[in-house]
């Protein structure tokens, strides 16, 4: 398919099927909108999200509603301390039929196009790493065999504060795996107000899908296909290297409170979920404005703060704030 024809010819008919995948999640869904976009914009950059919120803010009630909108396999995984590696991916059994006996592969739950991880931080490190392999290539491997996985797949994970009796601090390696990290704040008076009556006096409306795999897996490609001018991402680049506190022109505050900065996955993130924001607001190039909204569920889970920074108890959303602050659009 030609480039010329998917920006012309399909970008209206995408924009009319995406804005009625929005509509029908906020059937359910109340408030919640710069987390929901947030939550569109990585998927349409093929990405995986992580939600942190405390019990209760509504982060399993929308991973359950995008999935119900999308004609995609859905799998739900309840985390626990007890559960295994074997318990998510699948395992050999063996079988005996007319005398012989063999090896048969039980598919596990990851064999699905969208994860629901819930409370994904109450497993053990060793089975949180089991989904690395899945998250990051697609693929899993069981006694020396690999098996694909079918696309688009998306693993939307929910967590609890890491502070929380009985949670586990994930992996750095499994953390940067994940596109965006969104948290989930506390409704105000007129949402919990909208909450209580949807979900208390009314029942709540039955979600239909709204995109197949083949339309979303088309719409990504456009997205890809996104142009990003040479001083975009020039300006992607020196936010990724500003991160670095071992870099001389990197702000104080990153030299003095920051370990790790983020890595060239982070300088990806930016460019593609900078083109899902522009393509969601109408828009087919990717301007500053699109890498300032996105830099911070990008970024906050990829800088990592050193011993002064957690003993400070620096804020990581305010860090970026001054970061972006001091990074020039233009040099």
């Amino acid at each position: 398919m030609e480039k010329e024809k998917i920006t012309r010819d399909q970008v209206e008919e995408y924009q009319h099927k995406f804005s009625r995948v929005r509509e029908e999640i906020k059937n359910v869904i109340v408030g919640l909108d710069t987390v929901l976009d947030d939550v569109l914009t990585a998927i349409l950059a093929e990405g995986h999200v992580l939600l942190e919120g405390l019990p209760g803010l509504g982060k399993t009630v929308l991973v359950r509603t995008v999935s119900q909108v999308f004609e995609l396999d859905f799998s739900r995984i309840q985390f626990t301390p007890d559960l295994m590696p074997a318990d998510i991916i699948g395992t050999n059994i063996l079988m005996e039929e007319e005398g012989q006996r063999y090896f048969d592969f039980q598919k596990g739950p990851l064999f699905s196009q969208i994860i629901l991880a819930d409370e994904i931080n109450r497993a053990t490190p060793k089975t949180q790493s089991a989904l690395l392999e899945a998250m990051q290539e697609y693929q899993i491997t069981v006694a020396g065999q690999t098996r694909q996985l079918k696309k688009p797949f998306f693993v939307l994970a929910t967590q609890n504060p890491i502070e929380m009796e009985g949670t586990y601090p994930l992996p750095e390696a499994q953390v940067d795996r994940f596109f965006f990290k969104i948290n989930f704040n506390y409704p105000d008076f007129t949402e919990l107000k909208k909450i209580l009556n949807r979900t208390t006096l009314e029942r709540l409306p039955e979600v239909k899908p709204k995109m197949s795999a083949s339309e979303i897996a088309g719409l990504q490609e456009l997205i890809r296909n996104l142009p990003v001018s040479s001083e975009v991402m020039d300006y992607v680049i020196r936010i990724i290297m500003a991160t670095q506190p071992e870099r001389k022109k990197s702000p104080e505050i990153i030299k003095q409170f920051v370990n790790y900065g983020a890595s060239p996955r982070g300088a990806q993130t930016l460019i593609l979920a900078g083109k899902a924001r522009a393509w969601l607001k109408g828009r087919y190039n990717v301007s500053f404005k699109d890498i300032n909204r996105v830099v911070f569920p990008a970024l906050r889970h990829r800088l990592l703060l050193n011993f002064e920074g957690e003993a400070s108890d620096k804020n990581i959303d305010d860090i970026i704030d001054i970061l972006i602050s001091e990074v020039p659009e233009r040099e």
